[in-house]
Parts: C-alpha cells; sequence; structure tokens
C-alpha cells in the first residue's frame, strides 16, 4: 500500500469496532484513525481516543457529551455529540474508509452520507442495505461508490467473485453457525434464556447480533444484504448451516463448479480485507490445520423451529418496506428477550404479526423509511 488511510470508524465500542482497532494497532504502518463515533460507551470512547488520538470523536448520545469533553480536554481532538454529527463525520474530506459498524437502523444515514460524499466503504452495518437497499443501490450506481462487505459471509462471497469478471453465477451458498441451539427442539427452545442464546459456539459478537445468529435472524439478514450487493435473486441464494464455521460462504457458476472461502471464525481477516482490497497483506492471524478439521459438515436449515429465517425470504419477496418492518420489529423483540420479558419463540410470532399488520408502501422515499421505523418500532412495543 502506497499511503496511509485515514480510517473513520462509526460504532468503535461495538465488536466489530473493538476489533477494527485490534487490526489497525497491529497494522499502523498502513492505517491512520481519523474519526471514532459510539452511541454511548462514553468510557470505552475515551480510552479509544486517547490511544489513537484521532481528530475527531463522537458521541451520539447527547447525554454524554459533557463527560466526554471533559475526558479529553486538553488533547487536540474535537469532541462533538448527536445523530447529525455522527453522519457529518461520515463526509469529512481527509477520510478515506468509513467502517459502518453501527448496529440496526441508526446505521442508514451516515453510510447515505458517505457514499454521497464518495468514500469507500467498509460496510459492517447489514441493516443498511436490509432496511433500505433499493435506496442504497440507486446511490451506489449515482455516486460509483465502492462498497466492500465486512460481514464474514459477504466477505467470503466477494472473495470468490474476485477475479471472475462477467462469468455468470449460478447461485451463492451462504453458510451458517445454526446458532447455540441448532438441535434444541421446539419444547426446548420454549425455555431458553437470553443467557443461554448468548453463548454462540463458534463467534464472539455483541448482543444484538448473537441473538440474531441464535434466532437465524442474521442469516435471513444476510440473505437480503447478498441480493443487494451480489445482484441475486432470492432463489439464486441458499442457506447451508455449517456448525463447524470454516467454511466462511460459497459461490457456484454457470459451470457447475464452486468456489469457497475458508479460515477459521475470525472477525479480523474480512475487516482488514476491506481495507486493504485489492491488495492483501502479510498478517501474523492463525492459519487453518485442516488436521484440526476431519470433517465439515452441511445441512439444510430448519426454518419450522427457526422461523425468522422464512421471514426474511418472504420479506425480501414482497420487497418495498416490509424488510424495514421485518428490520424495525426485530430490533424492539431483541431487546424485550435480552430484558427476558419476552421468550425465545415469541420473538418470531411477534415480528411475524407485525409484518401481517404494519402499513405497507411497494415503493418508499427515505422519509417513508423513517416513518416506517418508527411507526413499526412502537407497533411492535405495544405487541410484546
Amino acid at each position: 500500500m502506497d499511503k496511509k488511510q485515514n480510517i473513520a470508524i462509526l460504532g468503535s465500542t461495538g465488536s466489530i469496532g473493538v476489533q477494527a482497532l485490534e487490526v489497525i494497532a497491529e497494522n499502523a504502518e498502513h492505517f491512520e484513525i481519523y474519526a471514532l463515533t459510539a452511541n454511548n460507551n462514553v468510557d470505552l470512547l475515551t480510552h479509544q481516543a486517547l490511544k489513537f488520538m484521532p481528530e475527531v470523536v463522537v458521541i451520539a448520545n447527547e447525554n454524554y457529551y459533557t463527560a466526554l469533553k471533559e475526558n479529553l480536554a486538553g488533547k487536540p481532538i474535537k469532541v462533538f455529540a448527536g445523530s447529525d454529527a455522527v453522519a457529518q463525520v461520515a463526509e469529512m474530506e481527509p477520510i478515506d474508509t468509513v467502517l459502518t459498524a453501527m448496529v440496526g437502523f441508526s446505521g442508514l444515514t451516515p453510510t447515505m452520507r458517505a457514499i454521497g460524499a464518495g468514500k469507500k466503504i467498509a460496510l459492517a452495518n447489514k441493516e443498511t442495505l436490509v432496511v433500505a437497499g433499493e435506496l442504497i443501490d440507486e446511490l451506489v450506481r449515482k455516486h460509483n461508490a465502492a462498497i466492500i462487505p465486512v460481514d464474514s459471509e459477504h466477505s467470503a462471497m466477494f472473495q470468490c467473485l474476485v477475479g471472475e469478471g462477467d462469468n455468470p453465477v449460478e447461485k451463492m451458498l451462504l453458510t451458517a453457525s445454526g446458532g447455540p441451539f441448532l438441535k434444541k427442539s421446539f419444547k426446548e427452545l420454549e425455555k431458553v434464556t437470553s443467557r443461554d442464546a448468548l453463548k454462540h459456539p463458534n463467534w464472539n459478537m455483541g448482543a444484538k447480533i448473537t441473538i440474531d445468529s441464535a434466532t437465524m435472524l442474521n442469516k435471513g439478514f444476510e440473505v437480503i444484504e447478498a441480493k443487494w450487493l451480489f445482484g441475486m435473486s432470492p432463489a439464486q441464494i441458499e442457506v447451508l448451516v455449517h456448525p463447524q464455521s470454516i467454511v466462511h460462504s460459497m459461490v457456484q457458476f454457470a459451470d457447475g463448479s464452486i468456489k469457497a472461502q475458508l479460515g477459521l471464525p475470525d472477525m479480523k481477516l474480512p475487516i482488514l480485507y476491506a481495507f486493504t482490497y485489492p491488495e492483501r497483506i502479510k498478517t501474523s492471524l492463525p492459519r487453518l490445520n485442516f488436521a484440526d478439521y476431519p470433517r465439515l459438515d452441511f445441512e439444510k436449515p430448519d426454518t419450522k423451529r427457526f422461523r425468522n429465517l422464512a421471514l426474511s425470504y418472504a420479506a425480501m419477496e414482497s420487497g418495498g418496506n416490509m424488510p424495514c418492518i421485518l428490520n424495525a420489529a426485530n430490533e424492539i423483540v431483541v431487546a424485550e428477550f435480552l430484558m427476558d420479558k419476552i421468550g425465545f419463540l415469541q420473538m418470531s410470532e411477534i415480528i411475524e404479526n407485525v409484518m401481517a399488520k404494519a402499513p405497507y408502501i411497494a415503493k418508499p422515499t427515505y422519509e417513508d423509511y423513517l416513518e416506517t421505523d418508527k411507526t413499526v418500532r412502537k407497533m411492535t412495543k405495544a405487541m410484546c
């Protein structure tokens, strides 16, 4: 790489943000942190700012602005607060790459602003494409923007496509670990708690995405994301449960051949690849030893026990604001489940009910997405 990249991390205190900073610290000759943002975690954001000394830090929750300002007093760091400030950071001229690692709907506006400003987007906020894929697709085409996926599955598919040119893709095989409840029956699923659901067998992730993995809605979101990233139809995206999480995803071409990307379950590699693409740089990350994995298993997902995956395909088929409805309802039920106010299986039941009752808009505008998100959150909360 010829020069250091200036990087903004939106959501630096979350799981992806923390790992991205570790990647940057390990490759300081290639990267410079220009901006860091967080939602509420002012203590960790302060620690990160003091370590990396960015030009700008933003705390989205304005209630923590004074504390952050005081923590960084005397340091040559500009301090801002509020969601508008987060979006403005994404547009700042010196920034080369924006890592959107915010969780949920909150990542939509900053990602749109970054695209409009011509930044390279390292996309870890899958909800942006789930909620408003059509809108993002139009913006990317208009501004000729570069979006490099950070999700391990989409990074895998992206890597399988590199060098293939216009060779036609027959289908994409999206792998899923199956989460902690892969073999549990309906009766057992009725009794699981949020504490049980947070024990993912392979990945170290934040609470929200870990619950989404347990319900397989995370995989449903990834199917919708794959549609927009790679221009696939729903029928061209197949989910396979792969408990070992070694094959991160596969692409099958028109001649029947299949390319797969493999590696240990570690998010640092896809984060680094998004930063350095099209180059690869030497790392000290652990290497996959095939002798440690004498078997790799694959099976079809059970969409009766894990209803959220089927709901995701239904939302994708409906299009319009239906994926936005799905996402907003899910963000509420996951929050309620994490507080043990509803059961594991109730999450799918409530989401399906909301999808049947929420106002449907076939061709939503940006304002429609905002209104849908607001309305559905209230509707879902009332059902919990």
